[in-house]
């Protein structure tokens, strides 16, 4: 079973990797990436979807064509869309959004009462 955070590390390591080959290694800012978070909410987005967040910028992408739904992350944007096509990638962010997205919804329920 896949989870959040080997989704979250695979997506770090693909930006500062695509950073370090088209830039200076020296000039990447790694640091920014450690609180890179992926999420999902079903209850705001009904349809399958990832929430990306890096520093202070957030997006949400549908997972049926990693079209954009909402938000922007700014110059990161088209690494994450560039990593959303690698291969493997589309097909474990689905089976996370199956394994979790009633799980998550159960979660806020408890959390409302």
């Amino acid at each position: 079973m896949i989870t959040f955070k080997e989704i979250e590390d695979n997506l770090k390591s693909f930006i500062i990797q695509e950073q370090s080959d088209a830039h200076n290694i020296k000039t990447a800012n790694i640091t920014k990436y450690n609180n890179l978070k992926i999420g999902m909410n079903p209850r705001k987005f009904v349809q399958p979807h990832i929430i990306v967040r890096i520093s202070i910028s957030e997006a949400v992408f549908s997972l049926s064509d990693f079209s954009k739904i909402n938000g922007g992350l700014g110059y990161e944007e088209r690494l994450v869309i560039k990593w959303f096509g690698r291969y493997g990638i589309k097909e474990k962010l689905r089976m996370l959004w199956d394994d979790n997205s009633s799980a998550l919804m159960e979660e806020e329920d408890k959390q409302k009462k």
